[in-house]
């Protein structure tokens, strides 16, 4: 039985993006639902038809190195025979249908909701990049056009004396 206690509410930080997806972890799942990662993947399991490959996958190897880099907090997963189930936002509402205690409504509840803000806040660091690129591209061409004009007040010599020493053979 992997048990992680997760005291504080920051689920957000519990969202992991494998495959471009973002993701949580079946040890955390099963903690944020007070049960076993045991009987969460049993009822997973059993219910099957209800987590195709966009809701619920296993990480590989490489995946679950890369997990355990992240997060130190997972390192009991290191010598696991089993990989970690992940699920998407999907899976992880689909769970509340299978684990249909009150508190797996209530965290399910909850983690919609962080989510929802990881979206949000995904959306507002996006339309930021957007206006710091068109602030750069401005001043990109604020630059070029001072870099012209500095050029053309610059005085052209045609035929200059080279300057320096010269060698006699």
């Amino acid at each position: 039985m992997v048990k992680v206690l997760i005291s504080n509410r920051s689920y957000e930080n519990l969202i992991f993006e494998f495959r471009g997806i973002k993701v949580m972890i079946d040890v955390d799942l099963a903690s944020l639902y007070e049960t076993e990662t045991k009987r969460l993947k049993q009822q997973v399991k059993r219910n099957i038809d209800r987590f195709p490959k966009d809701f619920m996958f296993e990480l590989n190897a490489n995946e679950k190195e890369q997990l355990l880099a992240l997060a130190p907090r997972l390192e009991s997963l290191k010598h696991a025979s089993v990989s970690p189930l992940v699920f998407t936002e999907q899976g992880v509402a689909m769970l509340s249908s299978v684990l249909s205690s009150k508190k797996a409504i209530q965290m399910n509840i909850e983690i919609m909701r962080a989510f929802a803000k990881y979206r949000a806040l995904i959306m507002e660091n996006s339309d930021f990049k957007k206006e710091i690129s068109a602030l750069d591209d401005k001043l990109n061409q604020a630059f070029k056009y001072l870099l012209q004009k500095i050029d053309a007040l610059a005085p052209k010599y045609t035929k200059r004396k080279k300057i320096g020493y010269k060698r006699t053979a």
